[in-house]
């Protein structure tokens, strides 16, 4: 089920970014809200149950960081309904994509999406991070409303390389989970992202090891 106003809403929320996206890549990602829409409804994998601001809200706030996108293959942790990870998914066909989940119900949605997308970059793995052992680390980790940044340190620092860094997606500027952050971390930079139709303060935080 698609509600009529999204296509217009996508098309003029990736032209105020400043994002080109090809006719196919659009529908892949309004395909993609239809199943979130549809599966929510029963597995509630996002609290955002408005069909209004659903592209504002997911889509175009998942794509908010492509610029921050540098490395082949981006591990996305506590992934819920697939959000940054799909989206992204879908804009870099080039790219590699692991989403990690510890909800069954969660991940069976995730997988869904792949099959029904034909996500052949999308690998999903329902467990927690602290269990997962991948072959390499990665150097870019993503979090989007998973944890605060003292956990996702903790839980997720063997997963990153030495020099790889956690995108980490917040609402308002967490000063109180910046100060919490353990020792050997720190916060490189942080961006203020531009989500169109969105209210409120969004920001990325790129989390790094400390020199």
């Amino acid at each position: 089920m698609t509600y009529p106003q999204w296509p217009r809403q996508l098309s003029d929320g990736l032209a105020a970014m400043n994002l080109s996206l090809s006719e196919g890549q659009q529908q892949q990602l309004l395909a993609f809200l239809a199943l979130l829409n549809k599966w929510n409804k029963a597995y509630n994998l996002t609290a955002v149950r408005d069909e209004r601001v659903m592209v504002s809200r997911q889509l175009l706030d998942s794509l908010s960081i492509l610029p921050w996108i540098t490395t082949d293959h981006l591990l996305d942790v506590g992934a819920g309904g697939g959000l940054p990870g799909i989206p992204l998914a879908i804009v870099f066909p080039e790219k590699r994509f692991t989403l990690l989940d510890s909800n069954g119900k969660k991940t069976r949605f995730l997988n869904q999406c792949v099959l029904e997308l034909g996500l052949g970059n999308v690998e999903v793995i329902h467990g927690r991070a602290e269990d997962c052992q991948p072959d390499q680390p990665f150097t870019q980790i993503s979090s989007r409303a998973f944890t605060a940044l003292e956990n996702l340190v903790t839980w997720c620092g063997q997963l990153l390389a030495s020099e790889g860094e956690f995108l980490a997606m917040k609402g308002q500027y967490p000063d109180d989970e910046v100060a919490a952050l353990p020792a050997g971390w720190q916060v490189e930079s942080s961006h203020s992202l531009k989500v169109p139709g969105a209210d409120g303060e969004r920001h990325l935080l790129i989390v790094t090891r400390a020199e």
